[in-house]
């Protein structure tokens, strides 16, 4: 099967540039299930309950979520009564909604998903080593196709994470740095890994915000209320192909779209 991964949505171009490229991505490729990040998707920082629903409506089928999920409050409700919205499992006791499920995609198959937050350069939160493993070992009961999505800052932490995991999930893929790499493999136990899937949004801000304000915050260190940036959006993403008996990766592909380019 088939599994696309969409990188952060930022903002309205994010929303809008994968209401205009998911549904032929899904047909050309033959898409079974579709993880996208949502963090970013309300106004650059945050997710609220319209902006889900609009991605839904796009043809995702899961929205993970970041060190940004709880920017909008009215997101807390929604976290508890949506079964497809995920935030960070490394979170304490007490946080609003949950950090993995397990969703039936486009053919009937079972697929988890994990998502996860790191703590290098980040918040400090419950270990995501443990509690990654401790969530992979109970979707495993269900099914052996499990994609975490590991929020964070560092490479090391990610790439860590992703060895530790190999053999036991179809793939660990990382958000949060909004930008694309090019280090996309297969490990050994049959893990499929990116260091980050990059980002669905405004192409030519800085990761996604006007590029005259972030420079300003650089210039001054002084506080800098951040826009998102207008202009062409870029649809970034990795599909994963998994064997639907073991749940071991057969392929992992980028995938980079921008607008009005042919890209």
């Amino acid at each position: 099967m088939k599994v696309l991964m969409v990188g952060d949505i930022t903002g309205r171009p994010g929303r809008r540039i994968l209401a205009r490229f998911l549904p032929n991505l899904r047909q050309k490729h033959g898409v079974d299930f579709v993880i996208a990040n949502g963090e970013n998707a309300a106004g650059g920082t945050g997710l609220t309950r319209a902006t889900a629903e609009e991605i839904f409506a796009c043809g995702v089928d899961v929205i993970t979520g970041g060190n940004h999920t709880w920017h909008h409050r009215e997101i807390y409700e929604f976290l508890e009564s949506h079964p497809k919205v995920l935030r960070p499992a490394n979170y304490p006791p007490g946080a609003p909604g949950r950090g993995s499920l397990v969703a039936q995609g486009r053919r009937g198959h079972r697929v988890g998903v994990v998502n996860l937050q790191g703590r290098v350069f980040m918040q400090e939160l419950e270990d995501p080593f443990r509690v990654g493993l401790q969530e992979v070992e109970k979707l495993r009961e269900e099914t052996p196709l499990i994609f975490v999505d590991i929020h964070a800052e560092a490479t090391s932490e990610k790439m860590a994470l992703a060895w530790f995991l190999d053999g036991r999930v179809s793939a660990v893929l990382g958000t949060h740095t909004h930008v694309q790499t090019a280090d996309e493999r297969i490990l050994p136990g049959g893990t499929a890994y990116i260091t980050d899937v990059g980002m669905t949004g405004p192409r030519d801000g800085i990761i996604g915000m006007e590029r005259e304000e972030v420079i300003q915050r650089f210039l001054t260190q002084l506080p800098v209320r951040f826009q998102v940036a207008k202009g062409t959006a870029q649809l970034d993403a990795v599909l994963v192909e998994v064997d639907e008996e073991t749940g071991k990766a057969l392929g992992i592909q980028r995938i980079h779209l921008v607008e009005g380019t042919g890209e």
